[in-house]
């Protein structure tokens, strides 16, 4: 009796104990989330602690691939379930709704974004998961290396900054973070001394390291990376909002190819009222035109993949977004100590990975939102010069390209870049390849795009009325600016190639201000039948850009299948029916060549 006693209060203790422990059930629910919440990588945020979580939970086991390798599914299910259930002031990456008062001068001066707004949002604030569908059946490798993140800064805001950290700690998986290392530029904000310390010291691997005096973004970066511990570096900029997942997609490219430098794919987060979204065009190959902007091309045919979350070549990263294994790194030399403050270093690291034996990609399936301010908010000391960093970048990596520069920008051609030897040594030692190579086998698709050689424009000058013998005129060379009709300045003086009455309508069947070799990056743009002609910042993919110059003098727009009329009296420039009648939609360029333009009307009859 007393055994079938024992055996009835084992089989009864044995149920109350599954009532009570089974996962997602009863009491251990409720530990579960006690002890995550109170662990000891538990940060503050708003008012009180929100969790970053200490353990992984992986809903699937690893698998062992084909090619002996165990994958993984490294998504954190609860992080991403408890994002989802928030709600509030830019939660889910919606715009924060804006009145008047949020738009002043003064919320944007100090930061070139609106810092009021930053403020209102929860430095946890949830964003969107907006990656292609089969990312989130990916696996990747079980064994990962770690990464020290690398964020520089020079008087951050505050709730922008800590944004950025947050984010990283609560969608990272822990085991892969070695450290963050907030590297401080010289700040002289109270708000970045003591109380960002004190704040930072219940994050355990957050550390912060300080300049004494100001070095720039890119000795600021260098002095991160000197000090990091990880076997990957991954730079971030100070104010971003990390998504999804977002760090395996990128250690396992590594953990592939140790010599594969990899970028995530950049979001945009308004400067205005922090809305989530992607680029325009989303996934692009990085590229520069040859006065060394920085633009994007579409991905070419030959390089497109049946799955497009797969990642892809890039020729030219954005910049301050990337991860690399640090000894890889400092075996391609660091970035040029020689390059001051910022700029042209992108370009530097991108033309030394791929033609010194590495290689660049981006990485759809890792996403990291950036804020692209509406202007920079603080001077860099005097006397530095970008020109002098890319021509650096030039004479060291570009070999005979860099005349194609000089043509575009003949100021640089005298211009001192500093003493280039200790590159150059390295470029040799290296085994680099020649940047004719690079143009061949990496950027091969770049030319279609921003070719070396201008081809002829087909028509330029000034754009004359017939019908009230007026002039377009831009009188301010920004986007947004709208095309107004002003007395023509010929006659009255020479009219250098920098004025507004200067137009050109070239070889990508846009209309952009200047002369033929001297164009600006802004473009005729119209939205639609009646609306206004303004200036917009030239993407070179037709649409709203493209124009036809016809027989009938008429410039027509595709898109709105509209021409460009004027109201003389007003001095508007804008969109209406298009009337071969009518000679206030009759324009004259001061010049024109012939054979471009029948060969534009040929091909597009």
């Amino acid at each position: 009796m007393r055994r079938k006693e024992k055996r009835l209060l084992q089989v009864a203790g044995l149920l109350i104990a599954a009532l009570l422990f089974l996962p997602n059930v009863g009491l251990w629910s409720l530990y579960r989330d006690r002890v995550f919440d109170n662990s000891p990588d538990a940060v503050v945020v708003d008012a009180g602690p929100v969790p970053i979580q200490g353990v992984n939970r992986m809903a699937k086991d690893a698998q062992l691939g084909r090619d002996g390798v165990r994958r993984k599914d490294w998504h954190d299910y609860e992080v991403m379930r408890r994002d989802a259930s928030r709600s509030g002031n830019g939660e889910q990456g919606k715009a924060f709704p804006l009145t008047e008062a949020d738009r002043v001068d003064q919320a944007y001066r100090e930061n070139g974004f609106n810092i009021y707004v930053s403020d209102r949002i929860s430095l946890n604030r949830s964003l969107p998961d907006i990656r292609h569908a089969n990312c989130k059946q990916k696996l990747y490798g079980e064994k990962l290396p770690n990464t020290s993140i690398i964020i520089p800064f020079h008087n951050e805001g505050w709730s922008s900054l800590l944004r950025t950290v947050h984010s990283i700690l609560n969608r990272s998986p822990p085991q892969l973070i070695a450290e963050i290392i907030l590297v401080d530029d010289y700040s002289d904000k109270e708000h970045l001394k003591v109380a960002l310390e004190e704040y930072m010291v219940r994050m355990p691997k957050v550390r912060i390291l300080r300049t004494k005096k100001r070095e720039g973004l890119i000795r600021t970066r260098l002095l991160g990376a000197a000090a990091a511990k990880g076997e990957v570096i991954t730079f971030l900029d100070s104010h971003c909002e990390a998504n999804v997942n977002w760090l395996p997609p990128l250690l396992d490219r590594i953990a592939q190819n140790r010599k594969s430098i990899v970028c995530p794919m950049i979001d945009v987060i308004d400067h205005d009222n922090f809305g989530y979204e992607t680029q325009a065009g989303d996934a692009m190959r990085g590229a520069f035109d040859w006065e060394m902007y920085y633009k994007r091309i579409p991905i070419p045919p030959e390089l497109q993949k049946e799955d497009p979350s797969e990642p892809f070549e890039s020729p030219v990263m954005a910049g301050g977004l990337f991860a690399v294994d640090r000894k890889w790194f400092w075996e391609l030399g660091g970035y040029d100590t020689g390059l001051e403050i910022w700029g042209g270093e992108q370009y530097e690291i991108s033309f030394k990975v791929w033609m010194c034996g590495g290689r660049m990609e981006d990485i759809p399936c890792s996403r990291v939102g950036h804020i692209y301010r509406k202007y920079v908010p603080y001077k860099v000391p005097g006397g530095v010069s970008l020109a002098r960093n890319l021509k650096r970048v030039a004479e060291v990596w570009m070999d005979e390209y860099a005349e194609y520069i000089y043509q575009r920008r003949p100021e640089y051609r005298h211009l001192s870049a500093g003493d280039m030897t200790v590159q150059k040594e390295l470029r040799n030692s290296l085994n680099c390849k020649s940047f004719k190579w690079f143009m061949a086998e990496v950027a091969w698709d770049l030319p279609k795009h921003y070719p070396p050689v201008e081809p002829p424009a087909a028509a330029w000058g000034e754009l004359r009325n017939v019908g009230s013998n007026m002039c377009m005129e831009s009188k301010h060379f920004v986007s947004g600016s709208p095309i107004r009709l002003e007395s023509c300045v010929k006659g009255r003086g020479e009219v250098g190639w920098s004025h507004g009455q200067v137009f050109t309508f070239g070889w990508r069947e846009d209309v952009r201000v200047g002369d033929p070799m001297h164009t600006k990056k802004v473009c005729f743009d119209a939205i639609s039948h009646n609306s206004p002609v303004t200036l917009y910042d030239c993407h070179g993919m037709k649409g709203n850009q493209l124009w036809r110059y016809r027989q009938d003098k008429s410039l027509y727009h595709p898109v709105s299948n509209s021409c460009i009329d004027c109201n003389p009296t007003e001095r508007r420039v804008f969109m209406n029916t298009c009337d071969p009648r009518s000679p206030n939609q009759q324009w004259l360029f001061e010049r024109t060549n012939a054979t471009v333009l029948e060969h534009f009307n040929r091909a597009n009859n």
